[in-house]
């Protein structure tokens, strides 16, 4: 079942929106973790944790949502299949793995966060791992979009079988 191409654009449309959202977010999220590590004025530290917070749960998880999402519209509703095409696969097992490490993370920000608000002197909080872990999923996320724009040749063996599978014409 193939889509219209009217639709098609248009989920399309919503899946590039999403996913580059997404990776402008991560970037946003990024900037924030390097200020909360270099900046010495600790209510700026506190500001920087709480922002990350904030920006997690209201940005970045649901445009990871909807990434995944209208990445499956397209997938499924195009010719190039979920399970066909290695690049496509990729993109999945890619928006997949960085949804659920995301949705792991939150509880850490929120921790972090929580505590850069209980502390006296939250420039004693200064963590690393929100760098680390927004710098790889900045990577993860680059990858994908790379994918998409290249679209590396190399069917998978259900997707050759399809291509290669006759048709069959319905006789009324």
């Amino acid at each position: 079942m193939t889509m219209t191409p009217r639709l098609r654009k248009l989920a399309l449309t919503a899946h590039v929106i999403s996913s580059v959202g997404w990776l402008g977010a991560i970037a946003v999220y990024l900037a924030l973790a390097v200020a909360a590590l270099t900046i010495q004025d600790a209510q700026k530290v506190r500001a920087a944790y709480l922002a990350m917070e904030l920006t997690a749960w209201t940005v970045l998880v649901p445009l990871a949502f909807a990434s995944l999402l209208t990445g499956l519209v397209q997938s499924l509703g195009t010719t190039w299949g979920l399970f066909r095409h290695y690049w496509v696969l990729a993109k999945l097992l890619i928006t997949v793995l960085a949804t659920i490490v995301l949705l792991l993370y939150t509880q850490t920000i929120s921790y972090i966060a929580d505590a850069a608000t209980e502390s006296t002197d939250p420039s004693q909080l200064r963590n690393p791992s929100p760098a680390l872990h927004s710098g790889a999923a900045l990577l993860l996320l680059l990858l994908a979009t790379t994918l998409a724009v290249y679209k590396p040749r190399g069917m998978t063996p259900y997707g050759w079988r399809k291509q290669h599978e006759p048709h069959t014409v319905s006789q009324p």
